[in-house]
């Protein structure tokens, strides 16, 4: 690809509006697991791939990884796309408003453009590397929280499937350590709404413990692009690599990361 990812927003914001219409106007007919409560819904499915068939148009030389049906294109040109079709999907199947859609360009491993739609809400999010964040053109601005008392943290998730009990035995942890630390936790039970509303300053920090692409590639930088700090949970700089992301306002991060069991 010889253009600049800026160039792509239009693409990206066409593919969150086949995802978000389906989200607004369908009902899952079919949920099932993945794994042990792990769930997928047939408008999930229905979303990747009606996406994955846009982008592959729209971008042919662009690779594209999903949740739901992994790797397609191109991969060795270094750029791709990842989706998460419905971040949030339990929420989605009971009928609770806490869901979105996460798109994100990556280069090299690293986000350049994000698109997080939250559709049930009426809220849609971007930020192209270098450009800010913004929610239409609104610029985002993260919290400039200092004291860890004084913030609202979103938790991420409590794990399910293979080793969810070890998983969650270092979420409880956190939790345990937070708890008498912060104002108040916060589970949303998305990861790309945690991040979004971090760049957005409604919520100071957010711990997940988890870093998949399609669930943070797109709310990583709108937080960054938005003035807050993502790691991972040893301080250093977040990447695809990183086990946890952990986002939020600067003063707040080595706060954060020093409670962090097995770090």
């Amino acid at each position: 690809m010889t253009v600049g990812p800026g160039s792509l927003l239009p693409v990206a914001f066409q593919a969150a509006d086949i995802a978000s219409e389906l989200i607004r106007t369908r009902r899952p007919a079919s949920v099932t697991e993945k794994s042990d409560r792990d769930l997928v819904s047939d408008v999930d499915l229905a979303i990747e791939r009606k996406v994955r068939a846009y982008l592959a148009e729209a971008t042919p030389d662009t690779g594209f990884l999903g949740e739901e049906e992994g790797r397609s294109g191109n991969p060795a040109s270094g750029w791709l796309w990842t989706l998460d079709p419905i971040d949030g999907t339990s929420n989605f199947a009971h009928g609770l408003p806490l869901c979105a859609v996460s798109l994100a360009l990556l280069h090299d491993g690293r986000p350049v453009l994000a698109v997080i739609d939250a559709p049930l809400l009426s809220e849609r999010y971007h930020a192209v590397e270098g450009h800010g964040a913004y929610a239409g053109t609104r610029p985002l601005t993260a919290s400039t929280t200092t004291r860890l008392r004084d913030a609202v943290v979103a938790i991420g998730d409590y794990a399910t499937g293979q080793e969810a009990d070890r998983k969650n035995e270092q979420r409880l942890a956190v939790t345990i350590q937070l708890t008498p630390r912060v104002h108040r936790i916060r589970m949303l039970g998305t990861a790309a709404i945690d991040l979004a509303w971090v760049a957005d300053g409604r919520l100071d920090a957010s711990v997940t413990l988890g870093n998949k692409p399609w669930d943070t590639a797109a709310g990583v930088l709108l937080a960054r692009e938005a003035g807050a700090t993502v790691t991972d949970s040893d301080g250093h700089p977040h990447d695809l690599n990183s086990a946890a992301t952990i986002a939020a306002a600067p003063a707040l991060i080595s706060q954060l990361t020093a409670l962090i069991p097995g770090r």
